[in-house]
Protein backbone atom coordinates (compact mmCIF):
# COMPACT_ATOMS: atom_id res chain seq x y z
CA UNK A 1 0.00 0.00 0.00
CA UNK A 2 1.86 3.43 -0.72
CA UNK A 3 1.12 6.17 1.63
CA UNK A 4 -0.25 9.10 -0.64
CA UNK A 5 0.03 12.85 1.15
CA UNK A 6 -2.62 15.42 0.49
CA UNK A 7 -0.45 18.18 -0.68
CA UNK A 8 -1.57 21.48 -0.06
CA UNK A 9 -5.47 19.79 -0.35
CA UNK A 10 -7.14 22.03 2.31
CA UNK A 11 -6.14 24.94 0.12
CA UNK A 12 -3.06 25.34 2.64
CA UNK A 13 -0.90 26.59 -0.36
CA UNK A 14 -2.67 30.18 -0.98
CA UNK A 15 0.05 31.23 0.91
CA UNK A 16 2.02 31.11 -2.77
CA UNK A 17 -0.61 32.49 -4.61
CA UNK A 18 -2.10 35.86 -5.26
CA UNK A 19 -5.33 35.78 -7.12
CA UNK A 20 -7.44 38.46 -7.92
CA UNK A 21 -10.77 37.98 -9.85
CA UNK A 22 -10.25 41.63 -12.24
CA UNK A 23 -8.45 42.20 -15.21
CA UNK A 24 -4.65 41.78 -14.84
CA UNK A 25 -3.03 44.84 -14.80
CA UNK A 26 -0.62 44.65 -12.06
CA UNK A 27 2.21 43.76 -14.07
CA UNK A 28 4.15 45.04 -17.33
CA UNK A 29 1.51 43.54 -20.15
CA UNK A 30 4.17 44.17 -23.07
CA UNK A 31 5.52 41.61 -21.10
CA UNK A 32 3.14 39.00 -21.86
CA UNK A 33 1.56 37.41 -24.41
CA UNK A 34 -1.72 35.36 -25.03
CA UNK A 35 -1.85 31.77 -26.30
CA UNK A 36 -5.23 30.64 -27.82
CA UNK A 37 -6.55 27.56 -26.22
CA UNK A 38 -5.67 25.79 -29.28
CA UNK A 39 -2.14 26.11 -29.12
CA UNK A 40 -0.17 23.36 -29.44
CA UNK A 41 1.54 23.31 -26.55
CA UNK A 42 -1.61 23.42 -24.24
CA UNK A 43 -2.76 20.06 -23.52
CA UNK A 44 -6.52 18.60 -22.02
CA UNK A 45 -7.46 15.68 -20.19
CA UNK A 46 -11.09 14.50 -19.49
CA UNK A 47 -14.06 15.41 -20.97
CA UNK A 48 -13.96 18.31 -23.03
CA UNK A 49 -15.15 20.39 -26.05
CA UNK A 50 -13.33 22.69 -28.05
CA UNK A 51 -15.39 25.34 -29.68
CA UNK A 52 -14.66 28.52 -31.26
CA UNK A 53 -11.88 30.26 -29.24
CA UNK A 54 -12.54 28.08 -26.24
CA UNK A 55 -12.27 24.97 -24.95
CA UNK A 56 -15.28 23.27 -22.95
CA UNK A 57 -14.05 22.10 -19.27
CA UNK A 58 -17.16 19.61 -19.02
CA UNK A 59 -16.47 16.15 -16.40
CA UNK A 60 -15.52 16.37 -12.99
CA UNK A 61 -11.36 16.83 -12.82
CA UNK A 62 -10.90 17.78 -16.82
CA UNK A 63 -8.45 20.07 -16.96
CA UNK A 64 -6.03 22.15 -19.48
CA UNK A 65 -2.05 21.66 -18.67
CA UNK A 66 0.57 23.93 -20.27
CA UNK A 67 4.22 24.80 -19.67
CA UNK A 68 5.35 28.46 -19.38
CA UNK A 69 8.50 30.60 -18.57
CA UNK A 70 8.83 33.36 -16.43
CA UNK A 71 6.91 34.57 -12.86
CA UNK A 72 3.76 35.33 -14.13
CA UNK A 73 1.07 33.88 -15.73
CA UNK A 74 -2.90 34.85 -16.51
CA UNK A 75 -5.72 31.90 -16.80
CA UNK A 76 -8.52 32.87 -18.91
CA UNK A 77 -11.90 31.73 -17.80
CA UNK A 78 -15.78 31.65 -17.92
CA UNK A 79 -18.23 30.36 -15.72
CA UNK A 80 -21.73 28.62 -17.29
CA UNK A 81 -24.57 27.34 -15.83
CA UNK A 82 -27.85 27.61 -17.60
CA UNK A 83 -29.38 28.30 -14.47
CA UNK A 84 -26.90 30.92 -13.24
CA UNK A 85 -25.26 28.85 -10.80
CA UNK A 86 -21.46 28.73 -9.80
CA UNK A 87 -18.90 26.14 -10.49
CA UNK A 88 -15.36 25.18 -8.82
CA UNK A 89 -12.19 24.83 -10.22
CA UNK A 90 -8.39 24.16 -8.95
CA UNK A 91 -5.25 25.61 -10.05
CA UNK A 92 -2.19 23.70 -9.98
CA UNK A 93 1.35 24.82 -9.86
CA UNK A 94 4.74 22.27 -10.49
CA UNK A 95 2.48 19.63 -8.38
CA UNK A 96 1.20 21.52 -5.66
CA UNK A 97 -2.88 21.99 -5.43
CA UNK A 98 -3.18 25.65 -4.49
CA UNK A 99 -6.74 25.21 -3.50
CA UNK A 100 -10.24 25.46 -4.57
CA UNK A 101 -11.88 28.62 -5.83
CA UNK A 102 -15.37 29.71 -6.84
CA UNK A 103 -16.57 30.59 -10.49
CA UNK A 104 -19.34 33.11 -10.78
CA UNK A 105 -21.76 34.62 -13.41
CA UNK A 106 -20.79 34.23 -17.12
CA UNK A 107 -18.33 36.80 -17.93
CA UNK A 108 -15.06 35.96 -19.10
CA UNK A 109 -12.37 36.94 -16.31
CA UNK A 110 -8.35 37.10 -17.06
CA UNK A 111 -7.26 35.56 -13.62
CA UNK A 112 -3.67 36.38 -12.55
CA UNK A 113 -1.44 33.73 -10.87
CA UNK A 114 1.57 34.78 -9.33
CA UNK A 115 4.58 32.21 -8.56
CA UNK A 116 7.13 33.54 -6.12
CA UNK A 117 9.39 30.75 -5.91
CA UNK A 118 12.01 30.86 -8.81
CA UNK A 119 12.36 28.61 -11.64
CA UNK A 120 13.25 28.46 -15.30
CA UNK A 121 9.76 27.43 -16.27
CA UNK A 122 6.56 26.60 -14.36
CA UNK A 123 3.56 23.96 -15.25
CA UNK A 124 0.32 24.74 -15.02
CA UNK A 125 -2.99 22.92 -15.00
CA UNK A 126 -6.45 24.18 -13.93
CA UNK A 127 -9.06 21.74 -12.76
CA UNK A 128 -12.85 21.76 -13.19
CA UNK A 129 -13.77 20.10 -9.45
CA UNK A 130 -17.79 19.71 -10.26
CA UNK A 131 -19.66 17.65 -12.52
CA UNK A 132 -21.33 17.77 -15.89
CA UNK A 133 -24.41 18.48 -14.07
CA UNK A 134 -23.21 21.47 -12.33
CA UNK A 135 -22.63 23.55 -16.11
CA UNK A 136 -19.31 23.92 -17.65
CA UNK A 137 -16.10 25.58 -17.55
CA UNK A 138 -14.91 27.34 -20.59
CA UNK A 139 -10.78 27.83 -20.55
CA UNK A 140 -10.12 30.85 -23.71
CA UNK A 141 -6.55 30.76 -23.27
CA UNK A 142 -3.37 31.54 -21.21
CA UNK A 143 -1.22 35.49 -21.20
CA UNK A 144 2.38 34.63 -20.05
CA UNK A 145 6.29 35.11 -21.22
CA UNK A 146 5.83 32.54 -23.41
CA UNK A 147 4.53 29.11 -23.49
CA UNK A 148 7.18 25.98 -23.93
CA UNK A 149 6.90 22.74 -25.32
CA UNK A 150 4.94 20.14 -22.92
CA UNK A 151 7.36 17.62 -21.22
CA UNK A 152 6.91 13.81 -21.86
CA UNK A 153 3.61 12.57 -20.73
CA UNK A 154 2.64 9.93 -18.93
CA UNK A 155 2.51 6.87 -21.01
CA UNK A 156 -0.17 4.90 -19.96
CA UNK A 157 -3.85 5.83 -18.79
CA UNK A 158 -7.12 5.03 -16.53
CA UNK A 159 -10.46 5.76 -17.20
CA UNK A 160 -13.22 5.90 -14.27
CA UNK A 161 -16.78 5.23 -14.38
CA UNK A 162 -18.71 6.15 -11.68
CA UNK A 163 -21.52 8.21 -9.20
CA UNK A 164 -20.99 10.32 -7.06
CA UNK A 165 -18.01 8.69 -5.66
CA UNK A 166 -16.27 9.33 -8.33
CA UNK A 167 -17.07 12.53 -8.59
CA UNK A 168 -15.67 13.68 -5.47
CA UNK A 169 -18.92 14.78 -4.00
CA UNK A 170 -19.15 15.70 -0.34
CA UNK A 171 -15.39 15.35 0.04
CA UNK A 172 -14.03 19.48 0.72
CA UNK A 173 -15.90 21.00 3.83
CA UNK A 174 -12.92 23.18 4.30
CA UNK A 175 -15.15 26.44 2.61
CA UNK A 176 -18.92 25.54 2.86
CA UNK A 177 -19.86 22.65 5.69
CA UNK A 178 -22.07 20.14 5.35
CA UNK A 179 -25.71 20.41 4.75
CA UNK A 180 -25.09 24.34 3.45
CA UNK A 181 -25.19 26.03 -0.03
CA UNK A 182 -26.08 23.93 -3.01
CA UNK A 183 -25.40 20.76 -3.25
CA UNK A 184 -22.35 20.31 -5.54
CA UNK A 185 -20.67 23.37 -3.05
CA UNK A 186 -18.04 20.51 -1.37
CA UNK A 187 -17.53 18.86 -4.57
CA UNK A 188 -13.70 18.39 -5.12
CA UNK A 189 -12.90 15.79 -8.25
CA UNK A 190 -9.01 16.79 -8.07
CA UNK A 191 -9.06 14.60 -4.49
CA UNK A 192 -11.20 11.86 -5.47
CA UNK A 193 -9.91 8.86 -5.80
CA UNK A 194 -9.25 8.39 -9.17
CA UNK A 195 -7.21 11.47 -9.53
CA UNK A 196 -5.32 11.41 -6.81
CA UNK A 197 -4.29 7.31 -7.38
CA UNK A 198 -3.50 8.44 -10.96
CA UNK A 199 -1.15 11.09 -9.55
CA UNK A 200 0.53 8.77 -7.50
CA UNK A 201 0.72 6.32 -10.54
CA UNK A 202 1.65 8.97 -12.46
CA UNK A 203 -0.60 8.25 -15.27
CA UNK A 204 -3.18 10.55 -17.63
CA UNK A 205 -6.77 9.82 -15.79
CA UNK A 206 -10.20 10.50 -17.30
CA UNK A 207 -13.57 10.55 -15.18
CA UNK A 208 -17.04 9.82 -16.62
CA UNK A 209 -18.91 9.93 -13.36
CA UNK A 210 -22.33 11.14 -12.58
CA UNK A 211 -23.79 11.97 -8.80
CA UNK A 212 -26.56 9.55 -8.06
CA UNK A 213 -26.17 7.46 -11.25
CA UNK A 214 -26.57 3.57 -11.52
CA UNK A 215 -26.40 0.78 -13.90
CA UNK A 216 -29.76 -0.16 -14.28
CA UNK A 217 -31.69 2.35 -11.57
CA UNK A 218 -30.71 5.97 -10.16
CA UNK A 219 -30.53 6.98 -6.79
CA UNK A 220 -34.05 9.34 -7.52
CA UNK A 221 -35.46 8.40 -10.47
CA UNK A 222 -35.36 5.23 -13.06
CA UNK A 223 -33.12 6.67 -16.20
CA UNK A 224 -30.67 7.61 -17.72
CA UNK A 225 -28.56 5.10 -16.12
CA UNK A 226 -24.67 5.10 -16.74
CA UNK A 227 -25.25 2.68 -19.90
CA UNK A 228 -27.51 5.56 -21.48
CA UNK A 229 -25.86 8.83 -21.13
CA UNK A 230 -21.72 7.31 -21.27
CA UNK A 231 -21.47 7.81 -24.77
CA UNK A 232 -22.62 11.15 -24.88
CA UNK A 233 -19.27 13.67 -24.24
CA UNK A 234 -21.84 15.82 -22.21
CA UNK A 235 -23.42 12.78 -20.18
CA UNK A 236 -26.67 13.72 -21.11
CA UNK A 237 -29.01 10.93 -22.79
CA UNK A 238 -30.52 13.54 -25.22
CA UNK A 239 -27.22 15.32 -26.37
CA UNK A 240 -26.24 13.90 -29.23
CA UNK A 241 -22.48 14.88 -29.30
CA UNK A 242 -20.51 11.84 -29.36
CA UNK A 243 -17.69 10.89 -26.61
CA UNK A 244 -15.22 10.43 -28.71
CA UNK A 245 -11.27 9.83 -26.85
CA UNK A 246 -9.52 10.77 -29.79
CA UNK A 247 -5.62 9.74 -28.94
CA UNK A 248 -7.10 8.48 -25.04
CA UNK A 249 -6.91 4.49 -25.23
CA UNK A 250 -6.71 3.80 -21.28
CA UNK A 251 -5.05 0.49 -20.19
CA UNK A 252 -7.65 0.28 -17.64
CA UNK A 253 -11.02 1.24 -17.21
CA UNK A 254 -12.35 1.10 -13.68
CA UNK A 255 -16.06 0.93 -12.97
CA UNK A 256 -17.52 1.78 -9.60
CA UNK A 257 -21.29 1.74 -9.97
CA UNK A 258 -23.84 -0.58 -7.92
CA UNK A 259 -23.91 2.25 -4.96
CA UNK A 260 -26.92 4.14 -5.92
CA UNK A 261 -29.18 0.53 -7.91
CA UNK A 262 -28.87 -1.20 -4.28
CA UNK A 263 -29.46 2.00 -2.28
CA UNK A 264 -32.71 2.33 -0.83
CA UNK A 265 -33.58 5.67 -2.85
CA UNK A 266 -34.37 8.84 -2.04
CA UNK A 267 -37.94 8.06 -0.16
CA UNK A 268 -40.05 10.00 -2.16
CA UNK A 269 -39.90 7.99 -5.52
CA UNK A 270 -41.56 4.61 -5.21
CA UNK A 271 -38.66 1.64 -5.06
CA UNK A 272 -38.92 -1.83 -5.65
CA UNK A 273 -36.48 -4.13 -4.11
CA UNK A 274 -33.26 -4.42 -5.64
CA UNK A 275 -32.92 -7.00 -8.68
CA UNK A 276 -29.39 -8.94 -9.00
CA UNK A 277 -30.78 -10.57 -12.52
CA UNK A 278 -31.28 -6.96 -13.85
CA UNK A 279 -28.42 -5.66 -12.60
CA UNK A 280 -26.24 -7.98 -13.70
CA UNK A 281 -27.05 -8.49 -16.68
CA UNK A 282 -27.46 -4.57 -17.73
CA UNK A 283 -23.32 -4.60 -16.12
CA UNK A 284 -22.03 -7.15 -18.67
CA UNK A 285 -23.79 -5.51 -21.06
CA UNK A 286 -22.07 -2.21 -20.52
CA UNK A 287 -18.52 -3.60 -19.89
CA UNK A 288 -18.87 -5.10 -23.64
CA UNK A 289 -19.84 -1.98 -24.92
CA UNK A 290 -16.52 -0.72 -22.83
CA UNK A 291 -14.69 -3.32 -24.69
CA UNK A 292 -15.92 -2.82 -28.11
CA UNK A 293 -14.99 0.77 -27.81
CA UNK A 294 -11.72 -0.23 -26.05
CA UNK A 295 -11.01 -4.09 -27.19
CA UNK A 296 -7.80 -4.03 -25.51
CA UNK A 297 -8.00 -2.36 -22.15
CA UNK A 298 -8.21 -4.02 -18.85
CA UNK A 299 -11.54 -3.59 -16.76
CA UNK A 300 -11.98 -3.35 -13.08
CA UNK A 301 -14.75 -4.26 -10.98
CA UNK A 302 -14.58 -2.26 -7.82
CA UNK A 303 -17.03 -2.70 -4.96
CA UNK A 304 -18.09 0.77 -3.15
CA UNK A 305 -17.30 2.34 0.66
CA UNK A 306 -20.58 2.90 0.95
CA UNK A 307 -21.92 -0.44 1.32
CA UNK A 308 -21.52 -2.82 3.72
CA UNK A 309 -23.34 -5.96 5.35
CA UNK A 310 -25.83 -8.23 3.58
CA UNK A 311 -26.16 -5.57 0.88
CA UNK A 312 -22.19 -6.00 0.46
CA UNK A 313 -22.55 -9.76 -0.04
CA UNK A 314 -25.09 -9.17 -2.90
CA UNK A 315 -23.26 -6.70 -4.75
CA UNK A 316 -20.10 -8.76 -4.68
CA UNK A 317 -21.85 -12.08 -5.87
CA UNK A 318 -23.36 -9.99 -8.70
CA UNK A 319 -19.51 -8.53 -9.79
CA UNK A 320 -18.41 -11.79 -9.49
CA UNK A 321 -21.02 -13.17 -12.22
CA UNK A 322 -20.06 -10.39 -14.65
CA UNK A 323 -16.30 -11.64 -14.49
CA UNK A 324 -17.27 -14.80 -14.89
CA UNK A 325 -19.12 -13.95 -17.70
CA UNK A 326 -15.66 -13.35 -19.67
CA UNK A 327 -13.94 -15.83 -18.44
CA UNK A 328 -14.67 -18.02 -21.01
CA UNK A 329 -14.16 -15.42 -23.46
CA UNK A 330 -11.41 -14.73 -25.98
CA UNK A 331 -11.43 -11.00 -24.36
CA UNK A 332 -9.48 -10.46 -20.71
CA UNK A 333 -11.59 -11.55 -17.91
CA UNK A 334 -12.48 -8.58 -15.79
CA UNK A 335 -10.79 -8.29 -11.90
CA UNK A 336 -12.28 -7.49 -8.76
CA UNK A 337 -11.45 -5.02 -6.18
CA UNK A 338 -12.75 -4.86 -2.70
CA UNK A 339 -12.29 -1.88 -0.64
CA UNK A 340 -11.64 -2.17 3.08
CA UNK A 341 -14.62 -0.83 5.26
CA UNK A 342 -14.89 2.36 6.74
CA UNK A 343 -17.42 4.86 7.79
CA UNK A 344 -16.91 7.31 5.24
CA UNK A 345 -16.51 11.26 6.73
CA UNK A 346 -17.96 13.49 4.26
CA UNK A 347 -21.09 14.78 3.61
CA UNK A 348 -24.46 12.72 3.04
CA UNK A 349 -22.24 9.36 4.25
CA UNK A 350 -19.78 10.34 1.39
CA UNK A 351 -15.74 9.97 1.71
CA UNK A 352 -13.91 12.92 2.30
CA UNK A 353 -10.50 13.98 1.32
CA UNK A 354 -8.92 11.54 3.73
CA UNK A 355 -11.13 8.78 2.83
CA UNK A 356 -10.72 9.55 -0.89
CA UNK A 357 -6.67 9.07 -0.07
CA UNK A 358 -7.27 6.05 1.92
CA UNK A 359 -9.03 4.52 -1.18
CA UNK A 360 -6.52 5.30 -3.43
CA UNK A 361 -3.82 4.01 -1.39
CA UNK A 362 -5.99 1.25 -1.18
CA UNK A 363 -6.35 0.88 -5.13
CA UNK A 364 -2.14 1.67 -5.86
CA UNK A 365 -1.02 -1.56 -5.61
CA UNK A 366 -4.24 -3.42 -7.76
CA UNK A 367 -4.09 -1.00 -10.64
CA UNK A 368 0.07 -1.17 -10.13
CA UNK A 369 -0.02 -5.56 -11.13
CA UNK A 370 -2.78 -4.49 -13.88
CA UNK A 371 -0.93 -1.76 -15.36
CA UNK A 372 2.30 -4.53 -15.22
CA UNK A 373 0.58 -7.07 -17.50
Amino acid sequence: MKTIVAKNSLGLGLALLTIIFTVFISCNQSSIRTYEPNNKNITYAGRVDPIEQEVILIGAASSATAYFEGDTCVIILRNYNEHGQHNYFSIEIDGEDLGRFRMEGSEMLEIPVEIPFPAESHKISIFKLTEAANGYINFGGIKCKKIIKPKPQPTQSIEFIGNSITCGMGNDTTQIACGRGLWYDQHNAYWAYGSTVSRALNVDFLLSSVSGIGMYRNWNSPEPTMPQVYSNLYLKQDEKQPFTTNNFNPDIVSICLGTNDLSDGDGTNKRLPFDENIFTENYIQFVEHILERYPDTQIALLTSPMIQGEKHEIFLSCLTKVKNHFSESSLKEPQIFVFEPFVPSGCDYHPDINDHIFMAEQLYSFYKNLLNN
